[in-house]
Order: C-alpha cells, then sequence, then structure tokens
C-alpha cells in the first residue's frame, strides 16, 4: 500500500495480478545461459601476395637505402676513428668531423624538432608516406616477409603450408625460415650496438667470447625486438601500437594525397569476361577480384575508403593496376590522390596546386627555418669551451703584501680532435698576479 503524491488517501496495488502475468512470461531457453561473447576479434593472420609495380619498387629503394645507410655506417672510418659513434664512456658523440659532448644537448633537441616537423609536413602532404616507405617496422617486414616467400613460397604454398599437418618438409622449412630470421635479427642487433662500442672492437669481442654484459643484453634485447615485431606482430604494431595510426588523422584533410579508390568510376563491382561491354551489363569498373586485399599487409579493403590501418604503401594502386591492364581499362581505379581531387575529378596539375595549400608553406617555412638556424649554429660553433669555477673548498685568505687570495678552477674543453695552443689573462684588476698550480 502506498500514498499517491500530493495527497493523504492510499493506493492498492494489485499484487496477485502482477504474480499471474510473470508467471505468463515464458522462461528462458537452457542455452542462453552458455552462450559466450567475445569482445576482442581473434587476429587472423595476414598472407600479403607478391606484387609488381612502381610503388613497390619505390618501397624496395628505400629498403635498401635505409639499411645500406644503418648497416654500412658503422664500417665507415673518418681519420684514425670510426666516422659515427656514440661514445658514452667518453662522453663524446662523433658524427663525421663534428663532435659533440653532452653540453651540446640542444643539437639533439632541434634534431627532435626537425624530425617532429618533418613528419608533420609529410603528413600534410601525403598521408603515412614515412609509414609506407622509410618506417623501420614496415623495412623490417619486407625483410622478413620476403625470406618468408624464398623458404616457404607465395600466398597459396604459404597458407597450404600451415593448413598442412606436420610433415618433416614442413618442419625444415619453418626451422629454416626462422633461422634466418634469427640471423637477421642478431645482425641487426650487433649493428646497432656497434653505434656505441666500435664495431671492429666489438666484432674481436665477439669472436673472442669477450662482450660485456651490456653490450650481450642490448644485441639479444634489440636484435629479439626486430625479430618478434617483424616476423610475429607485423601489422599489429601499425594497427595498435604505434600512436602515429592514431592521431594522423589530425593532420589530414580533403587536399591531403593518400590511396584512394574511385568509387564513382569502380561501382557497381562485379565479375565479368573480358569481352564484356561493363556498361551493358551496368557494372563499374572494378572487377571484385579482391587482390587489392591480398596484397594489403595490414589486410584492409581500400574500397572502403580511408581507414586508419591503411600505412599508405599503394600495393594496391599496383596490383589494380595489373588487373586493369589486363582487362583493357584505364588505370588508376586506386590511385594516390585526395579526397576532392576524386570527387571534383581534378587533373593532376590541380591536386597538386591544392596540395600546396597555406598549412603546408607554413609547415615548411617552419621547419625551413629551424633546420637553417640549427645549420648556421653547428658552423658557428666555438670549438673552445671553458668553465670559471671558484673552489669552494678554499677560502680566501690575506698572503704576503696584504694581497688577498681566491682560488679557482679553469675547466677547458677542446671541442676538436686537433691540438690546440689557448692564452689565458685577466683584464680590469690592477695589480694582479696569479699562480699556476695545475694545468
Amino acid at each position: 500500500m502506498t500514498s499517491s503524491p500530493g495527497g493523504t488517501e492510499p493506493r492498492v496495488i494489485p499484487i496477485v495480478a502482477l504474480a499471474q502475468a510473470a508467471a505468463e512470461v515464458p522462461p528462458l531457453p537452457a542455452e542462453a545461459d552458455e552462450t559466450m561473447v567475445s569482445l576482442y576479434e581473434a587476429r587472423k593472420k595476414i598472407y600479403p601476395r607478391s606484387v609488381t609495380g612502381r610503388f613497390v619498387n619505390w618501397r624496395w629503394a628505400f629498403v635498401w637505402l635505409t639499411q645500406l645507410v644503418f648497416y654500412g655506417l658503422p664500417w665507415l672510418e673518418w681519420g684514425q676513428r670510426q666516422a659515427v659513434l656514440f661514445d658514452l664512456g667518453a662522453r663524446r658523440f662523433y658524427i663525421f668531423g663534428l663532435v659533440l659532448y653532452p653540453q651540446d644537448f640542444i643539437y639533439l633537441t632541434g634534431l627532435l624538432v626537425i624530425s617532429a616537423l618533418s613528419l608533420f609536413l609529410f603528413t600534410a602532404v601525403a598521408g603515412r608516406l614515412w609509414c609506407g616507405y622509410a618506417c623501420p617496422q614496415t623495412v623490417y617486414t619486407e625483410i622478413f616477409l620476403w625470406i618468408e616467400r624464398k623458404v616457404e613460397g607465395d600466398r597459396s604454398a604459404r597458407m597450404r603450408l600451415d593448413g598442412a599437418s606436420m610433415s618433416l618438409e614442413k618442419l625444415v622449412k619453418k626451422w629454416f625460415k626462422h633461422f634466418l630470421w634469427v640471423a637477421v635479427a642478431l645482425w641487426t642487433g650487433f649493428t646497432f650496438v656497434g653505434y656505441f662500442t666500435p664495431v671492429r672492437e666489438l666484432g674481436m669481442e665477439f669472436l673472442q667470447t669477450r662482450m660485456s654484459s651490456w653490450e650481450v643484453f642490448w644485441t639479444i634485447f634489440y636484435g629479439f625486438a626486430t625479430y618478434g615485431n617483424a616476423g610475429f606482430m607485423r601489422e599489429q604494431v601499425c594497427k595498435y601500437m604505434c600512436p602515429y595510426a592514431r592521431f594522423q588523422s589530425a593532420m589530414f584533410d580533403s587536399d591531403t594525397l593518400i590511396v584512394s579508390y574511385d568509387t564513382e568510376r569502380g561501382e557497381p563491382r562485379g565479375a565479368r569476361s573480358r569481352k564484356a561491354d561493363p556498361a551493358t551489363l551496368n557494372l563499374g569498373a572494378c572487377v571484385d577480384c579482391s587482390l587489392c586485399v591480398q596484397v594489403c599487409p595490414t589486410g584492409i579493403d581500400i574500397r572502403n575508403g580511408l581507414q586508419y590501418e591503411c600505412i599508405g604503401c599503394g600495393a594496391c594502386a599496383d596490383v589494380c593496376d595489373t588487373v586493369m591492364d589486363k582487362m583493357g581499362y584505364a588505370r588508376g581505379l586506386v590511385k594516390y590522390s585526395t579526397q576532392n581531387g576524386v570527387q571534383n575529378h581534378w587533373s593532376g596539375r590541380e591536386i597538386v596546386r591544392h596540395v600546396l595549400r597555406p598549412r603546408v608553406l607554413v609547415y615548411s617555412a617552419i621547419l625551413g627555418t629551424v633546420v637553417v638556424a640549427m645549420m648556421v649554429s653547428l658552423a658557428l660553433r666555438t670549438p673552445f669551451k671553458v668553465d670559471v669555477v671558484r673552489d669552494r673548498a678554499t677560502l680566501a685568505r690575506i698572503v704576503a703584501g696584504g694581497k688577498i687570495e681566491n682560488v679557482y678552477r679553469l675547466q677547458v674543453m677542446n671541442a676538436t680532435e686537433t691540438a690546440q695552443r689557448f692564452r689565458i689573462g685577466v683584464s680590469g684588476l690592477p695589480g694582479w698576479w696569479w699562480r699556476r698550480s695545475r694545468c
């Protein structure tokens, strides 16, 4: 029994009627309690198909360029030392003829600012250009995929091998593939440590099993990271671990060059023979072969529009051009373009003209200013560094002749690799004299 709002008269609830209504509700089936809903989609292994084309050639050109620099730079000599060496023990960082010290930390800050501004500029112009061509994750994934193709075969052969039961052939191929992966990964880790320990000394220490504990640790750690990221995680790093995939959309706009699918030209998609007329069948240029999905290293369908998983490698554009050539259609169903360019059917010149917009020009101006300022600062950098430090352990005292003696220490640093001669003098203090205690 309850009271109505604003009144005092009681109101009776028919409990019996409620009980009868509840009894009429059919019970849930028993199997409903056994239904399990997964909040995470199980990962499906991606088997990228090999493809040829201009974008693939560009990607392999960057693979060769970056790896020749990374693996070859520690072996170059400059004078009587390694050309590029970050000697943490001596706190000296050699970059060809340039010698930097911890006091030159400002140059590292400038380098990081230049890298960030370059990333902003490249993203505003052409999306994830860095990810598709020069990112270490992409580069080493390409190398590991190449090894996998050479050992296990192309896409269909790898899928059959993984689906087959264990056999001697499968065991040999798998173990040989992983052996090559581990060899490349450990060589990568060894090269990384070679930037901090002279690589020739490191090689002798390795042959004589005298590598220090930290050298062994970083070789194995860097090698394990390369082996795991490029051999197993692959697209998972780009899709879930890399923060760049999440905030890149903030730097995109409708005039950013991205890998685009021409929906107006391609839809409605459908299979047909080479001799068939698409207009008669009411079909677009897309033959729905799904090759663009098979060659994608992240496993997405570019026909669904721009997606954050797309790394802009252009593999789908290469394979689509191949299909268009076979069908006798014009190329460019999938291509590098902008959203405005595809919608408005702009020519290449119009697209480039809109790419050079105020946002890109501002990024370029700031980046150019920072680069010029850093280069000028390095060119005008004084190789002589001196600190005058008062000896706090010794108090001022009166000596013969009524003079007051203070003790100072001059810390002189020669920031070059050649001998220097310096003259020390004092001005503005008449009648001063000095005594050299240590030099």
